[in-house]
Formats: structure tokens, C-alpha cells, sequence
């Protein structure tokens, strides 16, 4: 099939045609036709497979081809989603797959000043994406109005409901109109899912690609069972290996993350870390850096990981096993995208086996052990602290005296009554 068949508009044929983009995904088959229709949706597809296409592209031809009714600049059209990096790639596929299109779109997202978000609301946008704290900040500030949206988008919603956002989530719903076009998306679909997204969508059609929480064919699955002190010799071991051009590290916690990126610099490894503790500036610079290939290793945390869209990332480890198996579905969804092949590999220390038999019966499958044992003859890598809040004192010579004299004024102070000196 071939994006014509779809019946997709000149303009978006043309940016598709630029974006080097020839057949639809398997999502992207099933669910455009049904938001060309205007129905709602409920589209269960793990992470590479396109779904952002699946939704943006007949997003785009319809409202384009529906006039605002008062033809004025209102948001007609609102995507959340969980995390900064997946909002901003979500408005960036906006920007490309829309570039022939007289419509305009923009981002909002915590972490960062307000202002220059609400200015460019203030202008007027038709499509606008968004993490919903910020969102619901705006929204009780004045900044948005969401009394027109005609099309409503949930996407990554597994993920909503694992970083706490439900409640909000549920807010938001509470100040959409009644009469509206939803379409939600998850990679996942237990049963707590299924009952946030009954109260969303209204006689939705849903569309699944793969078996539930399954892992793409053409990834490479291996783990390595290795206890946790060792786990930074493999990995250096490892990452020596120069075919490995880039690679995504995960970490279950930011401090474990900063600890491996410190490791792997100290090891003469290019590493950066990225998580929810680093400010959007320096996020997106790690980000930037990593695509452009100037940082061989991105060290990640899953919330952090989230949205990270890299064409041709062949390799992901798992530093430590998630304790949760549907993050190990998003973690190695990170490789082997949009058909291409690609490598995962786990350190599985002693207290890990019982979340890596949690993934196993998720995923249905064992994954086979890696035989390379190579890396238990490497040298050792000692290990690393991260300090936090915490500047190194000055030498003590360069310490200014209370009263100004330097030594002289200290041998003076010890001569005092009641003078102590401490341990």
C-alpha cells in the first residue's frame, strides 16, 4: 500500500515525499482511514511503529479542510502526552508532515519559562501539544481555552498513568467539549488503560498492529547475568567495541544515571546523561548531541527516555532491569524502529531475575543468554560517586580569617578563654 491509496491530501503527499517517507506502517494503514472519517479511536501499537503519523497526518488534512466556524485562531486541536522530548517530537512531526499548510502549531511544557509559550498562544495556534501539568498551569492562568477543540489526542497513555498524571488527565477531559473527535494511543493496553480510555473515547474503533506488549521481530534480545559490581566492567568492555557507534543506556534511578555517565567519561567513553533532574536546555543539548553523533553514549532514565526518536540507534542496554516488564517493551522499542534491526542487552544481577522472569512471561518469550564471556578477563572499573550540592572546600591557607590577619589572627583566637580546638 502506498500513501496515495489513503486518499491523503497533495500537500501532505509532497512533505511525505521530502521526508523520504514512501509505504505506511502497519498502524498507520489501520488508523488513518478511521480519523479521516472522524471516528474515535483506540490505536494499541508499541513505540517505533509510527503512531504519530497515524495520527498527525489525517489530523492535518481535516482541519484544514474544515474552516474554524468564526474563522478566528482558536486551538482546535490538542495533543498530551507525558513528556517534554515526546511533545516537542510530536509538534516537530506537525511542523514537517503540515509545511505545505496554512496552519499553525506550537508546544508547551514545565520545566522552562512560560513566556515565550504564551506569547506564541496568544497569537493564535490551531494545534497545540502538551504535558499536562503545564497545560492545566495555563489553563487556570487564562493562556487556554479549550472550549473549541474539535479533536482531542492521548498519546502514550500507559505512560500517563505510570507517572501519576490520571487525576490530571481526568481534569483536562472535564474542559473538552462534550462533542469531539478523540484519539488515544498507548503501547500497552492492561486493564486500568482500557477503563481511562472508555471514559474518553466515544463508540471508538480499536486498531492493534502487533499482540499486546510485544517486542519488534527484528530486535536482537540477549542478557548478560552479572552481579552489580561488575556490571561497569561489562558495560566499558562492551562500549570499547568501536562498531557500536552510538548506544541508549538506561538506569532505573537519575542518580545511577549520572554515576554510569561519570564512569564511562572517566573510561574515556563520551557519555551524557539525561533525565528529569536536568533542565530542558541541557536535556535537549544532551539530545542534540547524541543524534548528531558528538556523544557516542546517551544514559537514560525511562521517564527521561520517553520520546527519544533516533533513526538508525542499533544498540540499547539495560544497565539495570526495569522492575516494571511493559518498560521493557518502551525501552528496547528504542532500537529496531520503523522496520530497521537492532541489538538490546540486559545486565541481570542477583536481585534482578525475578523482574526479568516478570518480562519473560510478558513478552512470551526467554531471552536467550549471551555467551561472550570475554569481558570477565577486562580490567576493572573502579567505581564512581556523584556528589550533589556540594563544592570542594578551598585550601585552608586561602581561607579568609574572621578578622582579616590570617594566621596571626587564629594563633590569637586560640589564646582566648574558653577557646576549644575541635577534632
Amino acid at each position: 500500500m502506498t500513501f496515495e491509496q489513503l486518499q491523503l491530501a497533495a500537500p501532505l503527499l509532497r512533505a511525505l515525499q521530502e521526508e523520504g517517507y514512501t509505504h505506511p506502517t502497519p498502524i498507520q494503514q489501520k488508523a488513518i482511514p478511521i480519523v479521516l472519517e472522524g471516528r474515535d479511536i483506540i490505536g494499541c501499537a508499541q513505540t517505533g511503529t509510527g503512531k504519530t503519523a497515524a495520527f498527525a497526518l489525517p489530523i492535518l488534512q481535516n482541519i484544514a479542510r474544515q474552516k474554524a466556524s468564526d474563522n478566528k485562531r482558536h486551538i482546535r486541536v490538542l495533543i498530551v502526552t507525558p513528556t517534554r522530548e515526546l511533545a516537542i517530537q510530536i509538534d516537530e512531526s506537525f511542523a514537517a508532515y503540515g509545511r505545505h499548510m496554512q496552519l499553525s502549531h506550537t508546544v508547551i511544557f514545565g520545566g522552562v519559562s512560560q513566556h515565550a509559550q504564551t506569547k506564541a498562544l496568544q497569537r493564535g495556534v490551531d494545534i497545540l501539544t502538551a504535558t499536562p501539568g503545564r497545560l492545566l498551569d495555563l489553563c487556570n492562568q487564562g493562556f487556554v481555552h479549550l472550549n473549541n477543540i474539535e479533536i482531542f489526542v492521548l498519546d502514550e497513555a500507559d505512560r500517563m498513568l505510570d507517572m501519576g498524571f490520571i487525576h490530571d488527565v481526568k481534569k483536562l477531559v472535564q474542559l473538552l467539549p462534550q462533542k469531539r473527535q478523540s484519539l488515544f494511543f498507548s503501547a500497552t493496553m492492561p486493564d486500568s488503560i482500557v477503563k481511562l480510555a472508555n471514559t474518553i473515547v466515544n463508540n471508538a474503533k480499536f486498531v492493534s498492529v502487533q499482540p499486546i506488549s510485544s517486542t519488534a521481530e527484528k530486535i536482537n534480545q540477549s542478557v548478560y547475568f552479572v552481579e552489580a559490581p561488575e556490571k561497569r566492567k561489562l558495560l566499558v568492555h562492551l562500549l570499547k567495541d568501536a562498531s557500536i557507534r552510538s548506544a541508549l543506556v538506561f538506569t532505573r534511578t537519575k542518580h545511577g544515571a549520572n554515576k554510569v555517565t561519570k564512569m564511562l567519561n572517566l573510561a574515556h567513553i563520551k557519555a551524557e546523561a539525561i533525565h528529569g533532574n536536568k533542565s530542558q536546555n541541557a536535556r535537549q543539548m544532551a539530545l542534540k548531541n547524541f543524534k548528531a553523533g558528538d556523544t557516542r553514549v546517551l544514559v537514560a532514565t525511562d521517564i527521561a527516555a520517553r520520546g527519544i526518536d533516533i533513526d538508525e540507534l542499533a544498540y540499547v542496554i539495560n544497565y539495570e532491569v526495569p522492575n516494571i516488564p511493559e518498560t521493557y517493551v518502551h525501552r528496547i522499542g528504542r532500537t529496531g524502529r520503523a522496520g530497521a534491526s537492532g541489538i538490546a542487552v540486559s545486565f541481570c544481577d542477583r536481585e534482578e531475575r525475578a523482574y526479568l522472569k516478570d518480562i519473560q512471561k510478558l513478552i512470551q518469550m526467554d531471552i536467550p543468554e549471551a555467551t561472550d564471556d570475554t569481558w570477565q578477563h577486562a580490567v576493572d572499573v573502579p567505581d564512581t560517586k556523584v556528589e550533589y550540592g556540594r563544592r570542594p572546600a578551598p585550601p585552608r591557607n586561602d581561607r579568609p580569617a574572621e578578622s582579616g590577619q590570617g594566621d596571626a589572627a587564629r594563633k590569637s583566637r586560640r589564646k582566648k578563654p574558653g577557646y576549644r580546638r575541635s577534632n
